[in-house]
């Protein structure tokens, strides 16, 4: 009988391409067992974007560090009668015990340039191949979404409101926390406000108010059951009357040591309603309740607003970031780049790729702005900062991994460094990744390989 939709587990090393099943038969079965090492990139930036921020690294590991078999899967494949009794046997015993480099969570990279390198048995580093980019891919998309936002609302807090329109349950929750870590203030996902420890934040819904008589009645029910941090919607009928009826109602929640911190626009030409709604919170006295607005907004939003003085102190982003809707996918790959200790490349028109495991190096002007990446091979000695750090040695992580407060400093640095040109959302100059002559001579080395078999 077939499963229920959520009877998964994301550790399950079922949870992968099929194609990857035959390939770990084939090299058992051959004897294709040595040591091989993958890089997880990506061919070039989406239309628009300037830079990558790399995220996801914690649930990789995880993966890695739990990845099974389960009874039942195994059993599956078995009766499939498509799987050799060797093949099966293999499957059954899988536990990773690679090494994995990679880029700490937060850092800002570029095209071609790896994220991630596994290096394994063969089978190992084939097998956890879709997983891997499944959640490397998901998160390092929300988090280069999430800079983008961060830098267009100049020091103003966002909050993550993308639950809604996520694309399913988990996709909702990594968001939160990749756009957590790219520097947005909280998310309205309870879930993950409690698995990652992010502020969670929530306001009310326009049927709260319908619900009642009259708005001033909801707003002051709500601000009884909910006195911290209260945050009134004001655009469910008339947005300026809702702002006076605020106001008046102020007054009364005075008296009870109520304060309304901030209030709501989620619909309407929120530039004007900002302005009207300002002046009359502050000739009401209320010249320190926030203006919170949302609805619909991205980037180029956020920056219209602001660059036109709209009074409004912070957003709420849930589509265009849940789904980053402008760039909702990145030529993301895992390729074989060494096996048996020789360097392999893929020659395809279009995508081929450099050979060997590298190391990138980033070197920085006199301002603490990146000048330059530098790809190269991992033990060749550059200038610059090397970009991947041991993470995992013998399936074991060689440290704790980073909490997502040391993320949040870290991914912020980066942003910081980014030069003028990289951090606007317009596209500008790319910047310059050098490639180290020494890869051009492996490559040419790959390629004679190939040439004379």
């Amino acid at each position: 009988m077939p499963e229920s939709d959520g009877d998964w587990d994301g550790n399950s090393l079922l949870l992968t391409d099929y194609y990857q099943l035959a390939m770990v038969q084939a090299y058992v079965e051959h004897g294709l067992t040595d040591v091989a090492s993958f890089e997880l990139f990506v061919r070039k930036l989406p239309p628009g974007r300037n830079f990558l921020m790399a995220a996801g690294l914690e649930q990789a590991v995880a993966f890695l560090e739990n990845a099974r078999f389960a009874a039942d899967e195994i059993a599956w494949l078995r009766d499939e009668g498509r799987f050799s009794g060797a093949a099966v046997e293999a499957l059954a015993n899988f536990r990773f015990s690679g090494d994995v480099d990679a880029l700490p969570e937060g850092t800002v990279f570029f095209a071609h340039e790896p994220i991630l390198r596994v290096t394994a048995p063969l089978p190992q580093a084939q097998l956890v191949e879709s997983r891997l980019i499944n959640l490397i891919h998901l998160q390092t998309v929300i988090a280069s979404k999430a800079a983008r936002l961060v830098l267009a609302a100049r020091h103003r807090p966002l909050i993550d409101f993308g639950l809604r329109r996520a694309h399913g349950a988990e996709a909702a929750l990594l968001a939160a926390r990749a756009s957590y870590l790219a520097g947005f203030a909280g998310t309205a996902t309870a879930l993950a406000a409690k698995r990652f420890g992010i502020p969670a934040v929530g306001t009310m819904a326009h049927s709260f108010i319908q619900a009642h008589a009259s708005e001033r009645e909801a707003f002051a029910n709500f601000a009884r059951s909910r006195p911290r941090r209260l945050v009134l919607l004001l655009d469910t009928y008339d947005t300026e009357a809702a702002a006076r009826t605020v106001v008046a109602l102020a007054r009364d929640l005075a008296g009870e040591g109520i304060r309304i911190d901030g209030v709501r626009l989620d619909s309407g030409d929120l530039a004007a309603l900002s302005r009207k709604v300002r002046g009359i919170l502050d000739e009401g006295g209320l010249d320190e309740t926030r203006i919170i607005a949302s609805g619909g907004l991205d980037e180029a939003g956020i920056a219209d607003l602001l660059d036109g003085g709209a009074p409004i102190d912070s957003f709420g982003v849930g589509t265009s970031l849940g789904t980053s809707t402008d760039a909702p996918a990145l030529d993301c790959a895992y390729k074989l780049v060494e096996y048996a200790g020789l360097p392999r490349r893929k020659r395809s028109a279009g995508k081929a790729t450099w050979p060997g495991r590298k190391q990138v190096f980033r070197r920085y002007g006199p301002e603490g702005r990146i000048e330059a990446d530098r790809l190269s091979t991992l033990d060749s000695d550059e200038e610059g900062r090397p970009l991947l750090v041991p993470v995992v040695r013998g399936g074991r992580r060689v440290a704790p991994l980073p909490d997502l407060p040391a993320i949040r400093a870290h991914a912020a640095a980066e942003l910081a460094s980014l030069p003028e040109a990289l951090s606007h959302r317009t596209s500008g100059l790319p910047l310059l990744v050098e490639i180290a002559p020494i890869l051009e001579r492996l490559a040419r080395e790959a390629d004679r390989r190939v040439d004379t078999m």
